[in-house]
């Protein structure tokens, strides 16, 4: 008998999310109350930026809610699904 192993498992996701900083935002528009029917009155996540006037801010949790490494496309996604 044999054993093989996969060594080239390289999962560069967080939780199912592109990376920690668009699911952490995903996490508080999703899990605030007020964020979440804010959130669903928005067509976009940009949208939804502008309208909290959050370009300079930050989740609790120190991701920047206009950080680069954002993934809008999934945040778009998660906002028309709301």
């Amino acid at each position: 008998m044999t054993t093989t192993f996969q060594t080239n498992l390289t999962n560069e996701t967080y939780n199912g999310w592109t990376n920690w900083e668009t699911w952490n935002v995903a996490l508080w528009i999703g899990n605030d109350e007020y964020l979440y029917r804010e959130a669903r009155k928005c067509y976009s996540y940009p949208n939804f930026v502008e309208r909290m006037g959050f370009a300079s801010s930050a989740t609790p949790d120190g991701a920047k809610y206009d950080s680069p490494e954002l993934d809008i496309d999934e945040l778009n996604e998660m906002i028309e699904e709301l």
